[in-house]
């Protein structure tokens, strides 16, 4: 069986067109040009005409050389060229229709892929975004399929309609000489010897060329983004040869591309040169023999006709070459769609489900990589309507809980209820749709405040988005910015002014159960005295679960969980807690002494650097990092420095 699937591949590697190539141009006819059926039979009729124009062109330059030679007759001679100017009139109007047809059906073609490519994007699990680099994805659905665009309309077009010349001209000749037309394509497996050769190294290089497009695409973009990073720490210089080298890589295997494909060009030159040398000899033989019905007319135009082939037929050629490197790229982009979401719905998911019950976590089992478990048998009950911190060293899984409630993952054991209804029985959606989040890493478009507000209910009243923005202390920036965007991932605000964005949005969200994920850690103690007060109506009525970094803002807390290395080590009220002497006991003194503060009332979340978070979670010293006293309308600066 082994030395089956070895043959097997040693056949692959010496074909032209592998089995999955083939597979693949099947997908893109049935799901995206099978529909222009009639449109692409238009497209080919057209170009048949324009093989069919070629070949009068030949006859009627036969009998005009004929006509010069034999009759002399000015008025058949004239009859002749007004002929041959109508028929490339012809050819003319439709070498502009036919181009025109094509990129519109390939537009069409590929604007429907890209449709489906982004709406297939939407539907895969968190776990695929984090483990694929961005420039991978833009890759996909910007470049390549911009070039698949390119391949299937124009490029493609011209192809069939130098095929079809060749075809339909070759024929003519074929009927005119069968002897001097056996000789002229007796070079053609040479030809085809030739591509196939190549056609192996060029998707090799083809796919080495992708990829580093794709590494390239995610150095620019983690440059970009971390360009705070790069220019506090002054490693401009690191970068820019970073980058340098990863054009130069690109530079090497596109010269190594360009020149694989350049090889079939003096090659056919080489071939024509042949072919002409044996038709030229052989049918000046003829002409001079009276042994063959062959004159000078004939030869001169059957030489044409030759021209008229073999340039078509380079182009054909080179075609064929480059369609390898579009193979490889059609591959690229199909293979998005075998990525599948693991996170579905059943059949017969619910969509109701009691919001406000008890959250219950039964003995999960979880953990990001198989080599280092993080929950194992993990139990919480949550309760409904009720105020719960999780707390914990970083790493310890506060923030990694949220995202299992969420289904942004799936347990691997064990099981996850609301209010009785185990959530991997509800809908995604309907899951999704009861929670308000605060989290960490807060969503920022470059668009404004405004809008970023109302993104997470777009349906939402301009009463509802000020009522959002009043509770959330961020009204007067939006009155002071207007419509001004943001800049990318909202570059010119503060990290404290993000996360009243993001507590507008959930006060305008108002679902039935909250997740607060360090929801006050970027602001000041000035600003974070007036959104408590805020957060804590927001959560009146609701299940509310806490991530805190600063246990004194969770005292008020109707139950604490205190995790370590994925477990519960200690549960109660603060009081309890305090009295157990354990844990978090050790933990509140020593924060309490080390920034001499008291209990600065519910909700507050500003972090110290005594407590940490769980996967994903920022350190704990980002209170200082956005001193508020700075105009709210301005980046802050103290911000920018610390990070």
């Amino acid at each position: 069986m082994k030395l089956t699937f070895l043959r097997k591949r040693k056949s692959d590697r010496h074909r032209m067109y592998s089995a999955q190539d083939k597979d693949n141009l099947v997908w893109l006819w049935q799901r995206y040009l099978k529909q222009k059926t009639l449109w692409l039979l238009v497209i080919l009729g057209l170009i048949l005409l324009q093989g069919g124009v070629y070949q009068q062109f030949l006859k009627l330059t036969e009998n005009g050389l004929r006509v010069i030679f034999d009759n002399g007759s000015l008025s058949d001679l004239l009859r002749v060229c007004l002929t041959v100017f109508f028929l490339f009139a012809v050819r003319g109007l439709v070498s502009y229709v036919v181009p025109r047809l094509s990129i519109w059906v390939a537009s069409d073609a590929v604007q429907k892929l890209r449709t489906d490519l982004v709406s297939h994007l939407m539907t895969l699990d968190l776990a695929y975004f984090e483990r694929t680099n961005a420039g991978e994805i833009i890759l996909r659905l910007v470049n390549q399929a911009q070039d698949l665009s390119q391949f299937v309309g124009l490029q493609t077009a011209n192809a069939v309609r130098d095929a079809t010349t060749v075809v339909i001209v070759s024929g003519y000749l074929l009927y005119r000489s069968p002897l001097l037309f056996t000789a002229a394509v007796v070079v053609v497996p040479i030809i085809l010897l030739m591509m196939q050769l190549v056609s192996k190294s060029i998707k090799d290089i083809m796919t080495s060329a992708e990829n580093a497009l794709g590494a390239y695409m995610n150095g620019i973009e983690e440059m970009s983004n971390g360009m705070r990073t790069v220019k506090i720490s002054g490693q401009e210089q690191y970068e820019r040869d970073r980058l340098v080298r990863a054009t130069s890589i690109i530079k090497d295997l596109s010269i190594r591309l360009q020149s694989a494909q350049a090889l079939i060009l003096p090659s056919m030159d080489l071939v024509a040169a042949f072919a002409y040398m044996l038709v030229i000899g052989g049918g000046g033989y003829m002409v001079l023999s009276p042994d063959y019905d062959m004159d000078g007319a004939g030869i001169i135009t059957f030489l044409l006709g030759l021209a008229l082939v073999f340039e078509p037929a380079r182009s054909v050629a080179n075609f064929l070459t480059r369609l390898q490197a579009n193979l490889v790229i059609l591959n690229s982009v199909r293979s998005l769609f075998h990525e599948k979401p693991t996170i579905v719905d059943k059949p017969d998911a619910l969509a109701e489900f009691d919001t406000g019950g008890d959250i219950e976590i039964k003995h999960v089992t979880f953990s990001y990589d198989p080599a280092s478990p993080l929950f194992d048998d993990l139990n919480m009950v949550l309760p409904g309507k009720k105020i719960t911190a999780i707390v914990g060293a970083t790493g310890s899984g506060k923030t990694t809980i949220l995202s299992l409630l969420a289904r942004l993952y799936n347990v691997e054991d064990g099981e996850i209820s609301i209010g009785g209804t185990p959530i991997n029985d509800l809908k995604i959606k309907s899951l999704r749709q009861s929670f308000s989040a605060v989290a960490q890493d807060i969503v920022i478009f470059n668009n404004s405040i405004w809008e970023n507000i109302k993104y997470v209910r777009p349906e939402a009243t301009d009463e509802e988005i000020w009522a959002a923005a009043e509770a959330a202390e961020i009204a007067e920036l939006i009155r002071a910015r207007g419509d001004m965007p943001l800049g990318p991932k909202g570059s010119q605000l503060s990290g404290g002014q993000k996360q009243r964005i993001a507590i507008a949005r959930a006060f305008l969200r108002s679902a039935p159960i909250l997740l607060l994920d360090e929801a006050t850690s970027a602001l000041d103690q000035r600003t974070e005295d007036r959104v408590k007060g805020a957060l804590a109506r927001l959560s009146r009525d609701k299940t509310t679960i806490i991530v805190a970094h600063r246990l004194s803002a969770i005292t008020h807390a109707d139950l604490i969980y205190v995790l370590d290395v994925g477990k519960v080590v200690e549960q109660g009220t603060h009081e309890e807690l305090m009295a157990l002497g354990g844990l978090y006991a050790g933990m509140y003194g020593a924060q309490k002494e080390s920034y001499n503060l008291g209990d600065p009332g519910p909700l507050a979340g500003a972090p110290t650097a005594q407590a940490g978070g769980g996967a994903g979670e920022t350190s704990g010293d980002a209170a200082a990092e956005t001193p508020e006293d700075a105009p709210d309308d301005a980046p802050d600066q103290a911000a920018a420095v610390k990070s």
